[in-house]
């Protein structure tokens, strides 16, 4: 069975440390409801971007990138809904230091080869 890949990937430009603390709590609490495959927070090398054509890139590079993998489409838009009425995520929402960090985010979903 073939699955579906969803990156996010954040710009995030608050208290780094407090948000990595956070994403503990975060991780533990989502991936009991997704098969969240992992968080990466960037590590302080400069990026290299490169191609016939890079974009410039206001915020830089994304600094934190996760990845969740889901079944199909549907189950992943099912997913995020309840997530809305989900009493545990919404206390841990709650304890998020600082939404306002989040200069830009992106989804992409991919297929793995």
């Amino acid at each position: 069975m073939s699955h579906l890949y969803e990156f996010r990937d954040y710009h995030f430009n608050g208290d780094f440390d407090a948000y990595k603390e956070w994403w503990k709590e975060g991780l533990a609490v989502l991936g009991a409801r997704m098969d969240v495959l992992g968080v990466w927070f960037d590590s302080g090398i400069p990026a290299r971007i490169s191609g016939a054509d890079p974009m410039p890139l206001p915020h830089g590079s994304a600094n934190v990138t996760w990845v969740i993998r889901w079944d199909d489409l549907a189950q992943r838009d099912q997913t995020w809904e309840a997530l809305q009425d989900d009493e545990e995520w919404i206390a841990c929402a709650d304890r998020h230091p600082g939404f306002e960090g989040y200069q830009h985010m992106s989804v992409r979903f991919l297929e793995q080869l």
